[in-house]
């Protein structure tokens, strides 16, 4: 299709072989990446049309747009009627990815009744405007006997139905405040992305290793996104509970009792690493494990798609030898993001939801990305270590021609012990 168009074709007809069915007229690997500039269709072989091209008549072909019945209910395993989204084009696996979604929530709901101690921040609040929503909550007096806290999130629309949700997505954040006078006063907690206009976005995500943060028993608690988005109904709480798992060496699971800040993000340009500096890693003595802990995500668009849409990398450099990174690998593909809905990322989405994208999906929590250190400091020498972040487009420094996207990145090292 692409070398007719070269060719000054104005549209591509394909006859399917004699006794075999259409085929759906699809793009394989990179050629996704590529959109077509005028239309094609498969049919079924014509004798009449063939006669006529063969004897030199003229044949008439019309290309439209016909509007098709694009409102799906479903059944969920509770025997629930659901809503099924927006079918981009006429194809099964929109079908199947909603199914996968009922198959995550199903897997959620079954999470959230394992025993946790439950604190309610917000109760089906809406969330719109500069201010977001806002709660101060009283924390359990027994934090420390924690050693678990995962965030669980909703946001549903002003009305059942997803015709009243907002239409764009944007990152939803969560900041934390326990002391008016801490350095760590808004830090980030949570991170997610709207959903095009669906309204059953609702995800668990463990952020464990911040629960240091939480160190008075009164918290303020902010959740929002831009000021100019259409209102959102968010319910969040928090929960604690008592994890059985072991570290990798086998030990019962340390406990996370200081949190390091590190580097934050900024405009993706050729000045980009030049901000950043090799940090010293002050060790507390009674450390016996350090973990790495991002999240990370990229947005906006220049000539070469970054931040949302291209391959980005991100490196913490450990005393000038190992070299921990995360790579955006998926960012820019076609179905990237299909590949989440068992995740919880929303499906059917109506828009641009299947393409993979720098570190997030639209209708998901961004996870934090959690390397273990501990084997790459010096812990005899605790004020001998250091750590240098810088990110990377293609192997390189970015340097865009073009209005550079941005890097949003909070980043710690956690201390357990």
């Amino acid at each position: 299709v692409q070398n007719m168009a070269k060719s000054n074709a104005s549209g591509v007809l394909v006859y399917s072989l004699p006794g075999n069915p259409i085929r759906d007229m699809n793009c394989v690997g990179d050629e996704c990446n590529y959109p077509l500039n005028i239309p094609a269709a498969m049919v079924h072989e014509e004798v009449w049309v063939t006669l006529a091209l063969q004897s030199g008549q003229w044949v008439n072909v019309s290309f439209q747009t016909t509007p098709s019945p694009n409102f799906f209910i479903s059944i969920d395993q509770q025997g629930a009627l659901a809503e099924m989204g927006w079918f981009l084009y006429p194809t099964f696996s929109f079908v199947n990815w909603q199914a996968q979604w009922f198959e995550f929530f199903a897997g959620l709901k079954t999470k959230l009744q394992s025993p946790a101690k439950v604190v309610s921040v917000f109760d089906k609040i809406t969330m719109q405007g500069e201010k977001g929503a806002v709660a101060t909550v009283d924390l359990p007096l027994d934090l420390w006997d924690f050693d678990t806290l995962e965030l669980d999130l909703s946001l549903s629309c002003p009305s059942r139905r997803d015709s009243s949700c907002a239409q764009w997505d944007h990152t939803v954040q969560l900041f934390l405040c326990c002391d008016e006078l801490s350095s760590f006063c808004n830090t980030e907690l949570g991170r997610w992305i709207t959903a095009f206009r669906r309204g059953i976005g609702h995800w668990l995500t463990d952020v464990s290793p911040l629960l240091p943060l939480l160190n008075r028993n009164r918290c303020t608690f902010t959740l929002k996104t831009v000021p100019w988005a259409m209102p959102w109904v968010a319910s969040l709480s928090l929960r604690f509970s008592i994890s059985n798992q072991t570290d990798d060496d086998g030990a019962k699971k340390r406990h996370p009792f200081r949190v390091m800040p590190l580097y934050s993000g900024g405009t993706f340009d050729k000045s980009y690493n030049k901000r950043y500096r090799p940090t010293k890693l002050p060790i507390p003595k009674s450390s016996k494990k350090v973990e790495l802990y991002a999240v990370i995500t990229g947005h906006g668009s220049d000539e070469n798609g970054c931040g949302e849409f291209c391959v980005t990398s991100h490196h913490f450099l450990i005393n000038s030898i190992y070299n921990n990174t995360l790579t955006f690998d998926s960012a820019g593909t076609a179905l990237g993001c299909t590949a989440r809905v068992k995740d919880g990322a929303v499906p059917n989405e109506h828009g641009t939801w299947l393409y993979g994208r720098g570190g997030w999906c639209d209708g998901l929590q961004v996870n934090p990305w959690r390397v273990d250190i501990t084997k790459q400091l010096d812990l005899s020498e605790p004020e001998s270590n250091t750590v240098l972040y810088f990110g990377l487009f293609d192997g390189l420094d970015p340097n865009p021609a073009q209005q550079p996207g941005y890097i949003v990145m909070s980043s710690f090292l956690i201390f357990y012990k």
